[in-house]
């Protein structure tokens, strides 16, 4: 896994936010600013939507309108569509469809309940020199981050 320090890799990949399906680049986000990268392991399993649905009711990120929120799973696009329609998530959900990202980050799984190709529950902060400020990933499923370890990181960009 990427740790505190680390060059965060660029990427490009299909997702929504309950629109249309378009192509999102990390490079686009983090030359606005800082941006938090969310990976979850399922669209509609509960813990990923307590965790997708507390992200989206973080007030601080209203203060912070260059920072961007980018959540990833290895699910659909269209499964994507559905889930950010269902609870109203107001940001990008992208579809890692092949596990290139998460593997790259170093938050992939081989298996969970069964599926083989699903990403650990992680968090990053990268700051607009592409460093990862914050890192935290998951010991299992239902884990859950510290949201305030996150917006220290990003106070103190």
């Amino acid at each position: 896994m990427l740790t505190e320090g680390d060059t965060a890799p660029d990427f490009l990949l299909p997702g929504t936010d309950g629109e249309a399906v378009e192509p999102y680049a990390m490079v686009e986000h983090v030359d606005r600013g800082p941006v938090v990268l969310a990976f979850y392991v399922f669209d509609f399993h509960p813990a990923c939507t307590e965790e997708v649905c507390s992200i989206r009711d973080l007030s601080w990120f209203d203060l912070r309108p260059e920072a961007s929120v980018l959540a990833v799973s290895t699910d659909s696009a269209f499964s994507h569509a559905a889930f950010a329609r269902e609870y109203d998530i107001d940001f990008p959900l992208l579809s890692d469809s092949t596990g290139t990202v998460a593997d790259a980050y170093g938050v992939r799984d081989s298996d969970v309940a069964g599926h083989g190709l699903v990403a650990r529950r992680s968090v990053f902060v990268v700051d607009d020199d592409w460093t990862v400020r914050y890192a935290w990933d998951a010991d299992q499923p239902t884990d859950k981050p510290d949201w305030n370890a996150v917006k220290d990181a990003l106070d103190a960009l």
